[in-house]
């Protein structure tokens, strides 16, 4: 098994989202983050004054899949979260050694 751990723009969320659903991906999670990187945040307005956020608001996404899905996965975020730009995010992908499913206690894949 393999978790994929992408960091996307949140504009991209739901194009990801179809495209890894169509692949038979059951359960993601997902979180809103902030972080920085090569992007700058861009200057930003509040009650007239000008001002430059430190943080750029993206989104997390965690999949846990079964070894044979990854690939496809990887390409659902690749294609569907890429604009071009800077900024687009990263994709991290783990070895899981197990899982285990606390209502039923199946294990392996089945806990999927």
């Amino acid at each position: 098994m393999k978790k994929i751990e992408a960091i996307i723009r949140t504009s991209r969320f739901d194009q990801i989202h179809a495209c890894v659903s169509k692949l038979g991906v059951k359960f993601l999670s997902f979180y809103e983050i902030k972080g920085m990187g090569f992007e700058h945040a861009r200057q930003e307005m509040y009650r007239g004054v000008s001002y430059e956020p430190a943080y750029i608001p993206r989104t997390k996404l965690e999949i846990v899949v079964p070894d044979e899905l990854a690939p496809g996965v990887i390409q659902c975020i690749l294609s569907e979260g890429k604009t071009g730009e800077v900024g687009d995010g990263k994709i991290f992908v783990y070895d899981v050694q197990e899982a285990y499913r606390i209502r039923n206690s199946d294990t392996g894949e089945s806990a999927l």
